[in-house]
């Protein structure tokens, strides 16, 4: 198969891979939320998020990370193009977070089955920040394959720590914003 398409459907498979882990941990979310709705409707919601993870996670989130997996195999060991990116110091980051993104992926498998066995005790604001691990994973390792340049790289990764606390910022910031909203007059 030429090296274009192996890219192609390498890309389709990592957004709909992403699309996947930011959704679930949204449900993860709205699940731990729907603890402070009375009894009926608490069970009516919890059973509906469980459905939805279920069929989000088998459906499109673990089939996304295997075929992004194999395609990305497939061009790296099996085409010349992605033998010579292989040897590339940026590639070797770059997997070096894409690891750290299937640990991640493999953490939120941890919390989903928590979540099924109504176990999930995380609060919904140390969710919204592990969502937000997601995010600036996609950052690096988008910025690193876009720049390919250890230089440009040692800037990416100050820019993704910068980054990374802005969003610590908003999200502490949304959180207070939500608490005075909810706070009775």
């Amino acid at each position: 198969m030429d090296y274009s398409y192996l890219k192609a459907l390498h890309i389709i498979f990592v957004v709909t891979w992403f699309a996947g882990l930011f959704y679930i941990v949204r449900l993860f979310i709205y699940y731990v939320e729907s603890k402070g709705e009375e009894e009926s409707a608490k069970a009516v919601l919890q059973k509906q998020y469980k459905l939805m993870s279920k069929r989000l996670w088998y459906g499109i989130t673990w089939p996304s990370a295997i075929l992004t997996a194999i395609f990305a195999s497939w061009m790296l060991f099996f085409t010349p193009e992605g033998r010579v990116w292989l040897m590339a110091p940026w590639m070797h980051i770059k997997l070096t977070f894409v690891v750290a993104l299937y640990i991640y992926h493999f953490m939120c498998h941890r919390m989903y089955v928590q979540l099924i066995n109504d176990k999930l005790t995380f609060s919904s604001f140390k969710l919204r920040l592990w969502n937000e691990v997601a995010t600036v994973l996609l950052f690096a390792i988008v910025f690193l394959v876009v720049l390919k340049n250890e230089i440009n790289w040692v800037w990416g990764v100050i820019g993704i720590v910068l980054f990374g606390i802005l969003l610590m910022i908003a999200i502490r910031a949304y959180k207070k914003i939500r608490e005075k909203k909810n706070t009775p007059k």
